[in-house]
């Protein structure tokens, strides 16, 4: 493993590197690493040991290339000690290929041909420099597969055309060009106008590779894919037959006019198109990975937002024709009750049955789906409570339905719900997500939740890896609670997945809850590694020992207790006195596996134990002028919500059933390079509109006011 160059690729120290690699060797995770390992690390954060993992990750794939190509360089006797130490001498896949480029197995090509009709030996001649008149000694290669000096000529430029090609210095100098002055130009192909106006931005565009934006080269890739646009990647042609005529043309002038023709058509037909496809593969990859980062982004935001907590919780998912679907949940986000209900059709009816729930069950909460008829029935909701006399006691809150319908669909909904159609399940999955959207959202595909860009054009297989590192990011950042989560939960806690999150919900089904931490250790299969990765991040209230329901790991309670006896206390007394934590002095408690980083995370474990690092949640009220498109005017100031951000800008719902969109040129009156440095998703923001466009469906929306 090449230490060095991962050191050198993350900027982070070889011996971080070095610790770090080994403890993904040994099977710990991401977060472990990151929460329980800080002196090994040096304290790196997730995305620096995500960082060198992915480099590691890299480095591997280059390594098993570079075996591949080995073995396929021996297996056809070509394998000298020079080209084995040039192999093993480079660290990246593109120069791997290069190296394998003229010993691949290729298909029958014009050099091929011209080789198997004796034509090498002349263009070895006209290659070298060394022959004054290329013409005259073509005659002497001329049979009947070759019956003109023009075809043995030919022949012979042809397999100059594919020596020039698989050269590593000139794919070197093109493949600069291409970086530094690569265009990207795009096309509409003719009678496709009409049928691709969305694109029509791109029917006649160009932009240098290097400054083109990600959402910018997916758009037009997607064009492409779509038979609307012909797209083109390419330096300047002329300077790129200038670099190779520089590095192979030589000899007498009718040499020179032969190699000229041969560097012309190498670089055309072999070369570009080589390259060019090299270049759109990275440019793909770069924009991808800038795409994922802000789906990613708002996902983690989307999973950390504000939770109401266990409360008992009223839902509706609103409806004009088929009626609002009502359901009751406990605090636990078990449900009690489900009713269909018509506020629309058959108010004073709708009211009694809703103020009925709401006495019974002592609901303390109402969470109202945001789609179609949601603001008519928060009023409907909101003029119940004021009748009832509880809009200080029972909070009104709209949540967003995004995914909903996928959830209540699901084979999860089913196996929770089997007796419950869609529409309830739908229900309860919008009163979970108000209780603690993390739960909730972990049961359903993130890709379905609305937000991010471009997601269904990247690559589908990094986007998938990327979120799952989110998701367990952002459930062992939180913790979860051992006695009450769904194996949806457990399956992203460090060490378990699905297999080991089932068994744990098995156990406890049959057990009961769990008293300790200690017990997981019964649960089948869950052995001593999987328990030290998972323990830290699983939480358990009222349990034996207090210290379990904390983010503090098993592996330090001897030494937590050993504080708790050097000043004269229980653990107990140690979490609930902050005086006695203020006698304890970490310094005195260093050791060799046991540094300053820790004992400081210990102290503040200790001082506030299984805390949320989630926000406490906001009301929010749309403003009541607007309901739909058409009630907009420009230069109204509105309140609204964002629910999507992007790298041009971001969506805000003002409560009209449609988003407006705020280019990032208008979220400050300073230059922003990132939406994220102004908004996060589900942020309540002011809004000033800018423009409406009825016909085609676009609000813009101003952050300037």
């Amino acid at each position: 493993m090449n230490y060095p160059l991962i050191a050198q690729q993350t900027q982070i120290t070889e011996k971080q590197v070095r610790n770090t690699i080994q403890l993904f060797e040994e099977g710990a995770t991401l977060p472990f690493i990151s929460r329980y390992r800080k002196e090994a690390t040096g304290g790196l954060d997730e995305v620096q040991i995500g960082a060198i993992k992915e480099a590691w990750q890299k480095q591997q794939e280059v390594e098993k290339r570079r075996e591949a190509i080995l073995k396929s360089i021996e297996d056809q006797g070509k394998l000298t000690p020079e080209l084995k130490k040039q192999i093993n001498g480079v660290y990246s896949l593109v120069e791997l290929e290069d190296i394998y480029l003229p010993y691949k197995q290729k298909r029958k090509t014009r050099a091929s041909i011209a080789i198997e009709r004796g034509l090498e030996p002349l263009a070895q001649l006209m290659f070298g420099g060394r022959e004054t008149d290329p013409a005259a000694r073509a005659k002497a290669f001329l049979t009947d597969q070759v019956p003109a000096v023009d075809d043995a000529l030919q022949g012979a430029r042809d397999i100059i055309a594919e020596w020039i090609n698989e050269n590593q210095d000139a794919r070197s100098r093109i493949r600069n060009l291409f970086q530094r002055g690569g265009v990207v130009t795009a096309k509409v192909k003719k009678k496709k106008e009409e049928e691709g106006v969305k694109y029509r931005d791109y029917f006649e565009f160009s932009e240098p590779l290097s400054r083109i934006p990600s959402h910018r080269l997916l758009a037009i890739r997607r064009g492409e894919e779509e038979g609307v646009l012909s797209v083109d990647i390419s330096p300047d042609e002329d300077q790129s037959l200038e670099a190779l005529d520089r590095l192979f043309v030589r000899g007498s002038s009718a040499n020179k006019d032969q190699l000229e023709l041969a560097v012309s058509d190498s670089y055309k037909r072999l070369l570009k198109p080589s390259i060019e496809t090299e270049f759109a593969n990275i440019s793909k990859e770069k924009a991808d990975v800038a795409a994922i980062q802000v789906f990613t982004e708002n996902l983690r935001q989307l999973l950390l937002a504000s939770p109401l907590g266990q409360k008992n919780v009223l839902a509706i998912d609103p409806g004009y024709r088929t009626g609002c679907k009502v359901v009751v949940l406990d605090s636990q986000g078990n449900l009690l009750s489900d009713q269909v209900i018509y506020p629309f059709d058959k108010a004073a009816e709708a009211g009694q049955t809703v103020s009925a729930l709401i006495q019974k069950w002592k609901v303390e909460a109402v969470a109202v789906g945001n789609g179609t008829a949601g603001r008519e029935t928060e009023d409907f909701v909101r003029k119940l409570l004021v009748g009832l006399g509880k809009t200080e006691e029972v909070g009104l809150y709209m949540v967003s339905e995004q995914g909903a319908s996928i959830y209540s669909a699901s084979d999860v909904a089913r196996e929770e719900f089997p007796d419950k159609d869609v529409t309830v399940r739908g229900s309860v999955s919008i009163g979970r997500r108000l209780m603690d959207p993390l739960a909730e959202l972990v049961k359903i595909d993130p890709k379905s939740i609305g937000v991010g860009q471009y997601q269904h054009d990247v690559d589908q297989t990094a986007l998938k890896n990327a979120l799952d590192v989110v998701v367990e990011s952002c459930v062992n950042s939180v913790g979860v609670n051992l006695n009450t989560a769904s194996k949806h939960l457990l399956r992203y806690v460090s060490g378990l997945g699905p297999a080991l999150a089932q068994n744990i919900v098995d156990f406890r089904a049959k057990n009961g809850n769990f008293k300790s931490r200690q017990q997981l250790l019964k649960v089948p299969r869950l052995g001593a590694k999987a328990f030290e990765q998972a323990a830290g991040f699983l939480r358990i209230e009222n349990g034996v020992n207090p210290l379990d329901n904390s983010a503090v790991h098993p592996e330090r309670y001897d030494l937590v207790e050993k504080m708790a006896k050097d000043v004269g206390a229980t653990v107990k007394d140690l979490v609930q006195k902050g005086e006695l934590r203020k006698q304890v002095r970490p310094e005195k408690y260093i050791s060799d596996s046991v540094g300053l980083p820790t004992l400081k995370d210990i102290l503040s474990e200790l001082e506030k134990p299984s805390r949320d690092p989630r926000a406490a949640v906001k009301k929010f009220e749309f403003d009541s002028s607007v309901r739909k498109p058409e009630d907009l005017k420009v230069g109204m100031v509105l309140p609204g919500i964002v629910t999507n951000i992007t790298a041009f800008g971001a969506f805000v719902d003002v409560g009209v059933k449609q988003d407006g969109l705020v280019h990032v040129s208008q979220m400050a009156d300073k230059f922003i390079r990132d939406p994220n440095e102004v908004v996060k998703l589900q942020q309540i923001v002011s809004v000033k509109v800018t423009e409406v466009d009825l016909a085609r469906k676009r609000i813009a929306l101003s952050m300037k006011l």
